[in-house]
């Protein structure tokens, strides 16, 4: 009987390659320039589905207005509450009653307005690039302390896992921003930060699986005929005890997310005017009563994105699980009737 798909996994993966699309796509997906600010004092705080005019002046100046309309040989433009004639051959791009150009803000505009949506996938392409680089960095150090202690011998078990105890006494993010306060944020600093701070937990659970399988047959065969201890390490106990690893990494993504968008919002990562969703929450802070969509969009930007990895990661460990996998086989059948 073939294994039924998880739904956890399935959903999961939907979502995630969805943001990986908006992501790589975000140039063409974007409705605007996500730093594009044609006139912020007409546009700065717009709510969710303002439609506005764009008026292009001949001298290469343009302007939003909530309505324009022809009088005469004039266009009149209503922005900022006032009425403004400008003659005809000073726009330039005039058509019929009006003009050829809109701007649309879909999800509103923040305080220097730029459009929040263009922002938001601009900030797609930001968060997960820096997950994943971030990621890739803690598995590789993960990886390599995990194998070395749970292949090598007692001392060298003993000291590594001693470090890596003394690091996980102190939180990630509590190590990240100490490490920033001496550092010139940017977006390598934020990778790298994220990256080493963010693979202990990861060498432990690399360790556990090397040291249950050193004494699995095939690892004693290969012992047997003499091969060395690094290449047993590498063909046949890494590649062995990195299924949990994997699903483990799809959550750890979301949890990387979350601390980058934390760093950005201190003032400490990704630093404006690139557009991170976490710089985009702080930008909007201030104006949160009032323009409340400049935080909102962001922030379930993050929450959509947390709870896409977090159900991959569940998905995955329910499948690559042996013990989880063996338990729902054995599990007994509910009741029909």
């Amino acid at each position: 009987m073939p294994e039924r798909r998880s739904p956890l996994l399935v959903v999961g993966a939907v979502a995630i390659a969805a943001l990986a699309l908006l992501a790589v796509f975000a140039p063409l997906l974007a409705p605007y320039d996500p730093d594009e600010q044609l006139d912020p004092a007409a546009a700065q705080l717009r709510p969710p589905g303002t439609r506005l005019a764009a008026v292009h002046l001949v001298e290469g100046r343009w302007l939003l207005a909530d309505r324009v309309h022809r009088d005469g040989d004039a266009l009149v433009i209503e922005r900022l509450g006032q009425a403004q004639r400008l003659p005809l051959p000073s726009v330039a791009n005039r058509r019929g009653d009006g003009v050829a150009d809109q701007r649309l803000f879909l999800l509103g505009s923040d305080r220097f307005g730029r459009d929040v949506l263009s922002r938001v996938i601009h900030g797609a392409r930001i968060s997960l690039t820096v997950a994943a680089l971030a990621l890739a960095l803690a598995l590789a150090l993960g990886i390599v302390v995990g194998g070395v202690a749970g292949a090598g011998g007692a001392v060298v078990d003993a000291v590594l896992m001693r470090g890596v105890d003394a690091l996980l006494c102190f939180p990630a993010l509590l190590l990240a921003l100490a490490a920033a306060a001496f550092l010139q944020p940017s977006t390598g600093v934020v990778v790298l930060l994220l990256g080493s701070t963010g693979w202990m937990t990861l060498a432990r659970l690399v360790r556990s699986e090397v040291r249950a399988l050193r004494q699995r047959e095939f690892v004693v065969a290969a012992r047997s005929i003499g091969a060395h201890p690094a290449a047993i390490l590498v063909r046949h106990l890494l590649p062995n005890a990195l299924t949990p690893v994997v699903a483990d990494a799809a959550l750890r993504i979301g949890d990387l997310i979350l601390a980058e968008a934390a760093l950005s919002f201190l003032g400490m990562g990704v630093q404006a005017p690139v557009p991170s969703w976490g710089n985009m929450i702080a930008d909007g802070r201030d104006v949160l009563s009032s323009a409340w969509w400049a935080s909102a969009f962001p922030g379930l930007a993050i929450v959509v994105t947390v709870v896409a990895f977090n159900l991959l990661g569940d998905g995955l460990r329910d499948r690559l699980d042996p013990h989880r996998a063996r338990a729902a086989r054995s599990a007994p059948a509910a009741p029909t009737g």
